[in-house]
């Protein structure tokens, strides 16, 4: 691990938590590998430090911060030991907690301390008195060994409500000792914004610590609660990625950047890293393995998504009427959803994106409104399915339908063997350029064996198909009255290596309903290989 060589200005601190505190939510479980590609993926983005976990606590942390040091060449972030202050009764000097945090090699360290007299006499057992001395001991010791200090204040706002002199003392004990920066934590994450501001200003006028915030999202106001912060001085904001963390988790950082960023006006990133901000919470979701969340404000993929036909009569006009900024800065994009709901200018702004300029030609954009409205009542859902939607759309440009193959018939069987093993089988029979095909396939299910099926059918007259791959399956019962009879909607999403598309079928049992979105996913993905059908 390098020095690093763009460091963004010391004033205000945007601080990463993701690979100690993100990890600690249920499901997340990083490996090594995981910490280091993710801690480059923040530093990519700019944020000025990066805390990576407690060295000496549990050997995954220990072995991180040996790897960071070989294999980390951190260009914006310092790099952040996470520990305790002393025991009670030691000396800071001979305590092996902090000998750890010193041989770990980061240049800055973070120590927690017990700011709630109860915490103190219950958790520590200790007096309290002797909590302060292990703060300024344990700060003052770490300073001597060149090292830059931030304190965490555990439970504070709770501890300043029960003991507000005590909880001011821990704060004028660590910043008397040299801590750089005392950190408020809403441990429990009990906390509203305006008690948030109080506090903090109270805080500020009192001690004239330099302050940060630590805020836990468990009444939903982690990021209002950590702007609340910065208006009443805090310059400070500990931050996870897309909000991971313990329980419902913290602070989200995109969110918390996005808003210092663009509507506080305050240069928090390098130049020019903002628009990596959509990109950089996908990358990390994928390494957390967990799937990004679609209604996440700005980087989200319904961030910016439009639906109501109000709406794209608004944006058709001016984007902005209808958009807190353009998607664009965050590296998001805008995107229209056709539904029941959609009017004449959803349509046109749809088939715009998608390469169809419907704005000379009412009556087929009207036409594409009347269809999409008729679907939708049977119970299609475009929303979720771009390229069914291009294909309707397409067959209202071309007057009708033109196709790849024809279906003579299809047939599936399943069976359960005397062994134990379930069997399934289809047969497809079609015609395409002229030839009738008969092919039969085998899979783990029928829909799979339904897939297999067709692409015997079809591969050796249409050796494009070779790229195409299913990867994803959706199925949902729609409401009615019919029971085990009710309709049902398959979604299947495709790929042939370099994009992905949605397709929908709607019938009245699952396997018919799956063959109309597989004959949309394989027509689409011919088009998208620059085929027409004819040709």
């Amino acid at each position: 691990m390098t020095e690093a060589s763009s460091r963004t200005d010391d004033s205000f601190h945007v601080f990463d938590t993701t690979l100690r505190d993100g990890a600690q939510r249920e499901g997340i479980n990083l490996t090594v590998a995981d910490k280091l590609a993710i801690a480059r993926h923040l530093d990519e983005f700019g944020v000025g430090f990066i805390e990576g976990g407690w060295p000496g606590a549990n050997p995954r942390d220990t072995e991180f911060f040996a790897r960071a040091a070989a294999e980390l060449d951190l260009r914006h972030a310092r790099l952040v030991a996470f520990g305790a202050t002393r025991r009670a009764g030691g000396k800071a000097a001979e305590d092996p907690q902090l000998a750890a945090l010193v041989t770990s090699g980061a240049p800055v360290i973070t120590l927690v301390a017990k700011a709630h007299d109860r915490h103190v006499e219950l958790a520590l057992r200790t007096t309290l008195d002797e909590n302060l001395e292990m703060v300024r001991d344990s700060v003052a010791y770490l300073r001597s060994q060149d090292r830059r200090v931030f304190i965490d204040c555990e439970h504070f706002f709770d501890g300043y409500k029960a003991n507000r002199g005590y909880a001011l003392a821990v704060v004028r004990a660590a910043h008397e000792a040299g801590a750089d920066v005392v950190v408020l934590c809403d441990t429990n994450g009990g906390m509203l914004p305006a008690g948030v501001h109080e506090i903090v200003a109270d805080v500020l006028r009192e001690t004239g610590a330099r302050l940060g915030i630590h805020a836990q999202d468990d009444t939903g106001c982690a990021v209002a609660n950590t702007l609340a912060a910065v208006d009443a001085g805090a310059t400070h904001v500990q931050c996870t990625a897309n909000g991971y963390g313990e329980r419902v988790g913290n602070a989200n950082l995109f969110p918390v950047v996005g808003a210092l960023e663009i509507k506080y006006d305050r240069r928090v990133l390098p130049a020019g890293k903002l628009a990596e901000m959509t990109r950089i919470s996908h990358a990390i979701a994928e390494l957390v393995n967990l799937a990004p969340s679609t209604h996440q404000p700005y980087v989200g993929y319904s961030a910016f998504a439009h639906k109501a036909g109000l709406h794209a009569s608004a944006i058709k006009v001016d984007p902005n009427l209808y958009q807190h900024i353009d998607p664009e800065t965050v590296g998001n994009t805008m995107r229209m959803l056709v539904s029941d709901m959609a009017g004449r200018a959803s349509v046109e702004l749809k088939g715009k994106e998608l390469g169809y300029d419907l704005s000379t030609d009412r009556d087929l954009a009207g036409r594409v409104v009347a269809r999409v409205k008729e679907q939708e009542n049977l119970g299609y859902t475009y929303e979720s399915a771009d390229a069914s939607f291009e294909l309707l759309l397409r067959d209202e440009v071309r007057g009708g339908r033109e196709r790849f193959f024809t279906l003579e018939s299809w047939r599936t069987i399943s069976e359960q063997g005397l062994d134990g093993n379930p069997g399934n089988e289809a047969t497809v029979k079609l015609w395409a350029k002229g030839e009738r095909k008969i092919a039969t396939g085998e899979g783990n299910g029928p829909v799979d064996a339904l897939d297999r099926a067709l692409r015997t059918a079809l591969e050796r007259i249409y050796p494009q198909l070779a790229k195409l791959e299913l990867v994803d399956y959706k199925v949902r019962i729609l409401e009615g009255q019919h029971g085990t009879g009710s309709k049902t909607r398959v979604l299947i999403e495709s790929t042939d290596g370099s994009a992905a598309w949605s397709t929908v079928g709607v019938a009245d049992n699952v396997i018919a309903a799956s063959w109309l979105a597989l004959e949309d996913a394989y027509t689409y993905g011919l088009i998208r290989a620059g085929l027409e059908p004819g040709e």
